[in-house]
């Protein structure tokens, strides 16, 4: 089965932060699986144009286009049966479903406002007007007074990760003793900061971070190598 993946990139090509296209991704490594990855800025609309639609993640396996990073990581499933499982049971992708909603409403909608500015300084100069009319007009305030703010709403981000924190006392992955989808739902949001941004999160002791850093080291690293922008290095 050829493999591509269209992911979202910074103004370095090899910088992708998304975290829709991270869940791909890691849905892809559990599987064993290896595409080739094309880059797509937020201008490139005309590179997805084949999907009917203008949205990262696209995956096309052979003939078959797949968009949105629930149904990629159904068709995973699907198509490589024999490949360690994504969910794990019919119960345990009713838990991943429930937990990419909360990932996709409640912690994306709260995280964005912190590194709202520093995406904006790490995507291409052609992308950055769009960028800052749409996410102002969805902010309500210019990126530079959102970021100045951040300290404190961070706390608001941290607070709605506590149902994660009781989980992760008794057991390892929010999927139990081994990661799986779920798992990845989450991570992804934590790849879109990594990625694009050096503002911590997390408080050092948190012990989500334990959590991130062992899907950081999983799949020989996969994710702690992936390129970072120079705000995030900064």
């Amino acid at each position: 089965m050829k493999l591509q993946l269209y992911e979202l990139a910074g103004a370095d090509g090899a910088v992708r932060f998304s975290p829709h296209c991270w869940k791909a991704r890691m849905a892809l490594a559990h599987k064993g699986l290896t595409a080739e990855r094309i880059p797509c800025r937020f201008s490139d609309k005309d590179k997805l144009a084949f999907s009917g639609q203008d949205l990262v993640p696209v995956l096309v396996a052979d003939d078959t286009t797949i968009t949105d990073s629930w149904n990629i990581a159904l068709f995973l499933e699907e198509a490589a049966p024999d490949a360690p499982s994504l969910f794990g049971g019919e119960a345990a992708q009713s838990l991943a479903r429930f937990v990419n909603a909360y990932a996709n409403t409640l912690i994306r909608t709260s995280l964005f406002p912190l590194i709202a500015m520093d995406i904006y300084d790490s995507i291409a100069e052609a992308d950055r007007d769009d960028y800052r009319e749409k996410r102002e007009a969805f902010l309500g305030a210019p990126l530079e007074e959102v970021a100045a703010k951040r300290s404190q709403a961070v706390h608001k981000f941290r607070e709605l990760l506590d149902p994660v924190r009781t989980l992760l006392t008794t057991q390892a992955y929010l999927s139990g003793d081994q990661p799986r989808y779920a798992d990845y739902c989450l991570f992804g949001s934590f790849m879109w900061a990594r990625c694009i941004s050096n503002f911590a999160l997390l408080d050092p002791d948190d012990s989500i971070n334990d959590w991130r850093e062992r899907l950081l080291d999983a799949f020989d690293g996969m994710a702690r190598q992936a390129p970072r922008s120079t705000v995030a290095l900064a």
